[in-house]
């Protein structure tokens, strides 16, 4: 019987064949944490599971990425507790404030890789499935297992198939498309299963890597694009890393690009999408560019290109924080920041940002924000009170400018996506 990409990796990393609902240890190929949780995961791992060192310092890595720099004590207390635990245990990948956020180095360090499987103390893991990666999301005592011992038990999820066609149009980008199969499937219409893109040409790795990270907000285990040409020219991937033509899908899910508008995800469920062209006049108070779905310098370009000699409107703060460093360098050295900032943002430090909502853009009482991030939640990013708007760079940047929700389709330049 036929693999789906899922069952292919998973096989692999297990030692003998593994299909749909089968149990199995698996090996982790990384296991990594974030600062929120990691002192967690330490205090599980050496008091709890009672282990002296974790399985192999080379194949786990730390990140001070979700409330970076420090926001009170307590926060810059736990990070100390990592700096320390990273220094005793001899572990060499530790990306400390300003280094970005983990899931987007994980990806520019070379730390997820094609055919394996990495595990992470942060949902969105599922991120690195832009590489034909299986990354998914674990609870904190599930990775301390994996930094103890280098593997983890997983049910082996089924998958639903999902075939792209045509290009996206001018002003839509890939978080339209994610924000539309979540409409389309529910936030749980995917629970424990994985999504297999098929078809993906034209689509960047910054796009990839943003609809794979929002696989999650459907419920997905992970989340992955089938190796491609793409792929291939940026990794070296195993010959046995395709899904074969007989595997087995729960779904199959065809998604035409080129007939796809601007989407819109409204407070305060991930899944309450609509087009721009159905939502009624929304004014703004925040709009804000970043996070692990939406940070990369491509998504600054877009941003760029609409902003460019532009000033953002009167009573709107416009906050943009990197995905990491190394985007920050390079929206700088190619004047992309400059153009941002004489547009009027403010600029962040490399990292969540306001995301989950402890500093640096928390939203007061009645606020309303539109943000390229993955959930709008109510109190997600401060108050219960706020609302929150979800959509791409592109609508973002339009929105800045004109104070209110607006279709990028109506400042946006010829230019497209990943072109």
């Amino acid at each position: 019987m036929g693999q789906t990409l899922a069952e292919k990796i998973i096989s692999q990393a297990s030692g003998h064949d593994v299909y749909a609902g089968d149990l199995t240890v698996a090996r982790v190929s990384m296991a990594m944490s974030i600062d929120s949780i990691a002192p967690n995961v330490i205090k599980i791992l050496t008091e709890d599971l009672g282990a002296d060192s974790v399985f192999d310092p080379q194949r786990v890595a730390l990140f001070v990425d979700h409330v970076a720099p420090a926001c009170n004590v307590s926060t810059a207390d736990g990070q100390v507790t990592i700096r320390r635990f990273v220094r005793d245990q001899g572990i060499e990948h530790l990306f400390d404030v300003g280094r970005g956020i983990c899931h987007q180095l994980m990806i520019e360090e070379e730390l997820a890789r094609p055919g394996k499987i990495v595990v992470g103390s942060d949902s969105h893991s599922t991120l690195y499935g832009a590489i034909g990666c299986f990354g998914t999301g674990m609870g904190a005592t599930d990775i301390a297992l994996a930094f103890a011992t280098g593997h983890t038990w997983l049910k082996v999820p089924p998958t639903i198939r999902v075939q792209l066609q045509g290009a996206l149009p001018e002003g839509v980008m890939a978080k339209d498309l994610a924000l539309k199969l979540i409409g389309e499937l529910g936030i749980d219409g995917a629970t424990y299963q994985a999504i297999e893109f098929h078809g993906p040409e034209g689509l960047s790795l910054a796009s990839r890597m943003s609809l794979c990270s929002m696989t999650t907000e459907m419920g997905a285990k992970a989340g992955m694009v089938v190796p491609d040409e793409l792929t291939r020219s940026l990794y070296e991937v195993p010959e046995w890393c395709y899904p074969d033509e007989d595997a087995q899908y729960v779904r199959e899910i065809v998604a035409d690009l080129s007939a796809l508008e601007p989407q819109i995800a409204c407070p305060h469920a991930v899944d309450h999408v609509v087009s721009i062209s159905e939502l009624n006049s929304v004014e703004v108070d925040q709009v804000f560019i970043g996070t692990c779905t939406n940070g990369r310098l491509e998504d600054l370009h877009v941003a760029a290109r609409i902003l460019e000699g532009r000033q953002i409107a009167s009573g709107v703060r416009m906050i943009i924080i990197p995905a990491s460093h190394r985007v920050l360098e390079g929206a700088i050295a190619d004047g992309t920041m400059a153009t941002l900032l004489e547009a009027g943002a403010t600029l962040g430090t490399p990292g969540c940002g306001p995301c989950i909502g402890r500093h640096m853009g928390v939203l007061g009482t009645g606020e309303v924000c539109l943000s390229t991030g993955n959930r709008n939640f109510q109190g997600r990013m401060g108050s219960p009170q706020a609302r929150i708007y979800l959509g791409s760079p592109a609508m973002a940047a339009t929105t800045a400018l004109t104070g209110r929700i607006t279709d990028p389709r109506s400042l946006m330049s010829n230019e497209v996506e990943g072109r």
